[in-house]
């Protein structure tokens, strides 16, 4: 855990007088169906993280784009790198060209995520000065053959 959550205990009386000790301030399970058709890991409904940056227990909407990719990069905290490789077309010689982009991704603790693995990630706001994309699904590494031997 992150953080610790000290709980505060107030004196209560049952109806023969005696004391009970409650909980204050129980922590109520936050985490939101972000639509889309996408579920809600696990590890975001039992919650044993804070990350204010994640889609599912955080306050972040995804909107605009939704996007598959091979994760290149796990070396930043909580932040990866996605390539999302493409075709663009040569009108001149009328053939595709290969391109790709790296994307910066924000990546919850509920995920476990690991170098060469796919995931769908969604456009968000600005979370820093290069991320705007947040990890919505880890998807199953079907393309073994895509990794570097």
């Amino acid at each position: 855990m992150e953080t610790s959550i000290n709980k505060k205990y107030t004196m209560k009386r049952n109806l023969n007088g005696q004391k009970i000790a409650k909980s204050q301030n129980k922590k109520k399970k936050n985490f939101k169906n972000i639509g889309l058709g996408l579920k809600t890991p696990p590890e975001a409904i039992k919650k044993n993280f804070v990350d204010k940056k994640c889609p599912f227990t955080g306050n972040i909407s995804i909107r605009g784009r939704i996007i598959r990719g091979r994760v290149v990069s796990t070396k930043m905290n909580r932040t990866v790198i996605v390539r999302r490789d493409y075709l663009h077309w040569i009108s001149k010689y009328k053939r595709f060209e290969k391109r790709h982009k790296n994307i910066p991704c924000h990546c919850s603790p509920c995920f476990r995520i690991q170098e060469g693995d796919f995931v769908t990630v969604g456009q968000c706001r600005p979370i820093s000065k290069t991320v705007r994309f947040n990890v919505l699904r880890l998807d199953k590494n079907i393309y073994k053959t895509w990794e570097k031997k």
